[in-house]
């Protein structure tokens, strides 16, 4: 049973059909995820009961079984983070970049909001885009280094702990800023509500925004909830082994 005192994180992470809810309110499960849940619903305004009665419903649906990532190697959690959602991060930026871009050159005049997200957008891009290679080329390799030690029985030296959790406290701050951003994109697009005028590119630039927000929050949920505290607590067994 779902409480307020919970952190947002661990429902999520026990009960992965809480996230729709989640996403229905608002209320952030990645970057946000070491709220309690009575916290992360008074900052959206919305009521505790009413969200708890919400997420109670959504765990009595019947659900196709996911896969639970807690479960699996980390090795095999990375090159799933890599394959769906680095993937698709790294296109979308690409286009979202260019709808950014015609939709501020063509209304820019008009909407004033535009060319500030045009502006958020670029900063945005370019944090996830350092981010994606850090983890690709450094950090994920290290975590699959963990493992490999673990299976052969090796103790980790007494000094790779600020090697290992340096790093990764320094990509859950990424996630927070890149989080900010994206927040502050959704207020000045009024949660990615078009005018009633707005041309069909205009409308698309803001839906994808809208999708992209929802792919980030679960790729960060993979990482932030599951991936890295699994990483650290692995690292530690190692180092006192």
């Amino acid at each position: 049973m779902t409480t307020a005192t919970q952190t947002v994180g661990e429902i999520a992470l026990e009960q992965p059909m809480s996230i729709p809810v989640f996403e229905r309110y608002g209320i952030e499960y990645c970057c946000g995820g070491r709220m309690p849940l009575a916290e992360a619903c008074e900052l959206k305004e919305v009521a505790v009961e009413k969200v708890v009665a919400a997420l109670e419903a959504a765990s009595r649906k019947p659900v196709t079984q996911a896969r639970d990532w807690s479960k699996e190697t980390l090795a095999d959690l990375t090159d799933h983070i890599v394959a769906r959602h680095h993937s698709y991060c790294k296109s979308e930026l690409v286009l979202l970049s260019g709808l950014a871009t015609k939709v501020t050159k063509r209304h820019g005049g008009t909407n004033p909001e535009l060319p500030i997200i045009h502006a958020k957008f670029a900063q945005l891009a370019a944090k996830l885009t350092e981010h994606l290679a850090n983890e690709e080329v450094f950090a994920f390799p290290m975590i699959a280094k963990l493992e490999r030690d673990q299976a052969k029985d090796c103790a980790t030296p007494r000094e790779s702990h600020a090697i290992v959790n340096e790093p990764l406290a320094l990509l859950m701050q990424d996630h927070d800023e890149a989080g900010a951003l994206l927040a502050e994109i959704r207020s000045l697009s009024r949660n990615f509500t078009p005018p009633g005028y707005a041309c069909a590119t205009y409308r698309a630039f803001y839906e994808e925004l809208k999708e992209f927000e929802q792919d980030l929050h679960q790729h960060v949920h993979l990482e932030n909830n599951i991936l890295f505290p699994r990483a650290m607590k692995l690292e530690a067994t190692l180092r006192t082994s």
